[in-house]
């Protein structure tokens, strides 16, 4: 862990959660590097280091599920999750992390409050995605404000880039960096249930994330087989071979956010938790 600027720092950047996926490390290794002038101190966590030199998603459990007690007692992550909940209490935070599935990055929240809408907002994302479901022993479960990024395609520059780009607007939209961020509408999205993988040797997907996918529509194959659906989704994080055991996640389209709007505007729905089919 880190920090740049002197006192009691309120906002911070986590990176490496998952080992494999180094952009978030980079970002803040650059991020040192650089050593930007800051008006407010801000915390630098490399989450889970081990992983990160061994090149692997956790070493003994996802570290990214393991924020409840569903995990193993003698897990390194168990510990490591222990640690980043209590050094992200009462924290405004980033979480960078990437991808096999979409090459553009973009939001996560637990939910579409006012952090989540403010914040991504401010950030050159193509779109923000309620996660929809219990947190499931995701770092959502910190008694924090954080915003998790899939800044890119696992272990490829451009995600390394995005990576450090979106950690410098997160930093101005807090006010730890001097300047101006510039916010547009951002269209938003609910994670709904997973869509399983049938047994297979070979998987394909045809279609790209968050563009709508029909009904009866073919949007992956196995063993060369089509399969579709008979009800119209949004796609999130759908790729051949990113998961085990499932292609990604159907999703339902829920409008835009805009800069400013605020939770008491009522522009939104995105606090329900219905699963209705997609818009």
């Amino acid at each position: 862990m880190a920090q740049l600027g002197a006192g009691q720092p309120s906002v911070a950047i986590v990176g490496a959660i998952h080992g494999d996926e180094p952009c978030g490390a980079r970002a803040i290794e650059r991020l040192i590097e650089d050593d930007p002038p800051v008006r407010r101190p801000v915390k630098l966590i490399i989450a889970n280091a081990e992983a990160l030199e061994r090149d692997v998603r956790y070493v003994d459990a996802d570290l990214n599920r393991a924020f409840d007690d569903g995990v193993p007692e003698d897990a390194l992550e168990r510990d490591l999750a222990h640690q980043l909940a209590s050094e992200l209490r009462g924290m405004t935070a980033i979480s960078i992390h990437s991808t096999q599935s979409y090459p553009y990055p973009f939001a996560i929240a637990s939910r579409i409050d006012d952090y989540a809408r403010d914040i991504a907002s401010k950030l050159s994302v193509r779109a923000l995605v309620d996660t929809g479901s219990p947190n499931l022993g995701r770092v959502f479960e910190a008694e924090a404000d954080i915003i998790e990024v899939e800044a890119g395609l696992q272990k490829s520059d451009a995600a390394t880039e995005n990576a450090y780009r979106l950690v410098r607007e997160f930093l101005t939209a807090t006010r730890v960096l001097p300047g101006e961020t510039t916010a547009g509408e951002l269209p938003v999205y609910r994670m709904g249930e997973p869509i399983e993988k049938p047994d297979a040797s070979a998987y394909e997907v045809f279609v790209e994330n968050f563009t709508r996918v029909e009904a009866n529509e073919p949007f992956a194959a196995a063993d060369g087989t089509p399969l579709s659906e008979p009800n119209p989704f949004y796609p999130i994080l759908l790729s051949s071979y990113g998961y085990a055991d499932i292609f990604g996640f159907r999703g339902q389209k829920l409008g835009t956010v805009t800069p400013g709007q605020r939770e008491s505007d009522g522009a939104s729905s995105t606090r329900s938790r219905s699963r209705s089919n997609a818009q």
